[in-house]
């Protein structure tokens, strides 16, 4: 069986910008945007918004791979990012985004995400095996 890139997607994040995110009243509606099991993974301290602004990453860049934005539908959420245990990231689609995965025979993603106290970037990879 060969396997054939579907699609790409790079995200880069600010994060100064997003860290408003994590300030009041913006803080009241991080669950727009990650899954309790997103926040809860990202833990505390210092390194929490960077982690979290990895993951938002990773989702802009599944849209991009996947040629489609938010609205319509889509949503933040619709896009969950899991570490394995390996502590490679991974991710798991829900609902249109999931169907469009699904329509467009996509077994696999390749998911890179890194981070510094100033920019997170992601790359993801669409695979689909044929």
């Amino acid at each position: 069986m060969s396997q054939s890139i579907v699609g790409h997607g790079l995200d880069i994040v600010d994060i100064d910008h997003f860290s408003i995110l994590m300030k009041e009243p913006a803080r009241n509606f991080l669950d727009r945007y990650f899954s309790d099991e997103e926040l809860l993974a990202s833990g505390g301290g210092v390194t929490r918004i960077q982690k979290l602004a990895g993951r938002f990453a990773v989702k802009a860049a599944i849209m991009k791979a996947l040629s489609v934005g938010w609205g319509n539908g889509i949503s933040f959420t619709d896009v969950e990012v899991v570490t394995l245990e390996s502590g490679a990231p991974t991710v798991k689609l829900k609902r249109q985004l999931a169907i469009l995965e699904e329509e467009r025979s996509i077994s696999k993603w390749f998911v890179s995400v890194s981070h510094t106290h100033a920019v997170a970037i992601a790359s993801v990879i669409a695979i689909s095996e044929i």
